[in-house]
């Protein structure tokens, strides 16, 4: 059975050879499965996200406990992991994590496959060498570096302290393995992204969350409860513009839709503070107290300067629930 992934291997030229490593390379490679998530027409995310996801995770349990990135499996009613030897397993959801942005899924059937080893990131630096592994094995890895550490904020009230920028792009990045040179997990990855090389090209990058922001809620998460105190949302989509948050989106029957926000809107101003960029803008209106509170705002809309206060909610609450098989 073919993967997934055929037709979306890594250039050659970028592999990694197993001679350059001490650990088992086929080994750890084998660990990284592709998943696939069917999410229901009605499901809150469908609209956004699609009904068909499509990414991969890493066994880090030895009873087939899947790590992968939440967005993948947000409200998915199943799931089907691939392995490298084209074996379909079915699995279900445990838990999410909008906060980190990760998420959990349990095999159903045994994989009979290595668990890839929890490390840190904390040692990398600029320049440190990783893995960057998808799905596939060899043919879907390569030899890459850290290209910088640094806060990330997305447009989707989504904010990471701490996000790893890596180089080459994987061709399919979002639930992806980062391997340390001692062959272990040290990320997951998120997000595909540009940066501009010399000459003005532009050349894709990818970001990674750290490892190291699982194992605080990996109880919570394999139990299926929420690892941290919801957080405000409004279920706006925002973007830096010349020290400006402006408004591009809103999530369909959102907190912002509901307020009538629309793209163009400028946020000059969350409870009396002015801000200027994504992470201040989330930073103050988590601020103002646990999901439910109201969010008083300034909004610029073309030449009209008014205050709008949105009665924010618990994201979670709108999401369908994991169903266990």
């Amino acid at each position: 059975m073919n993967s997934p992934f055929q037709g979306h291997e890594v250039e050659a030229r970028l592999r990694p050879s197993a001679d350059a490593y001490a650990f088992d390379l086929n080994r750890a490679l084998s660990s990284v499965v592709a998943l696939e998530a069917r999410v229901p027409a009605d499901a809150f995310t469908a609209s956004i996200l699609g009904t068909e996801r499509l990414g991969n995770g890493v066994v880090i349990g030895p009873n087939g406990l899947v790590l992968t990135m939440a967005y993948l499996v947000t409200e998915a009613g199943d799931v089907t992991l691939t392995l490298n030897d084209g074996r379909r397993v079915p699995a279900h959801v445990l838990g999410t994590d909008a906060q980190t942005g990760l998420g959990l899924v349990q095999a159903l059937e045994p994989l009979d496959l290595p668990v890839l080893p929890l490390g840190t990131s904390r040692a990398l630096t600029a320049g440190s060498p990783v893995i960057i592994a998808g799905a596939g094995g060899r043919s879907h890895a390569a030899a890459g570096q850290l290209l910088a550490r640094m806060p990330f904020a997305g447009y989707w009230e989504y904010l990471l302290d701490d996000a790893l920028i890596t180089e080459p792009a994987h061709p399919h990045w979002s639930g992806a393995a980062l391997i340390s040179p001692t062959g272990e997990l040290v990320g997951l990855g998120s997000l595909s992204l540009e940066r501009q090389a010399q000459g003005g090209v532009r050349k894709p990058i990818n970001m990674f969350v750290p490892v190291e922001l699982l194992p605080p809620i990996l109880d919570d998460l394999a139990r299926g409860k929420a690892p941290h105190p919801p957080r405000p949302w409004l279920g706006v989509f925002t973007q830096e513009l010349e020290a400006h948050v402006v408004v591009v989106g809103v999530t369909p029957g959102s907190p912002a839709a509901r307020a009538e926000l629309r793209a163009g809107d400028m946020i000059l101003a969350v409870a009396g503070a002015a801000v200027s960029d994504l992470a201040g803008f989330y930073t103050r209106m988590w601020e103002q107290g646990p999901a439910g509170v109201a969010i008083p705002l300034l909004i610029q809309r073309e030449q009209d300067v008014f205050g709008l206060e949105i009665r924010s909610v618990d994201r979670n609450t709108l999401l369908k629930k994991p169903r266990f098989n």
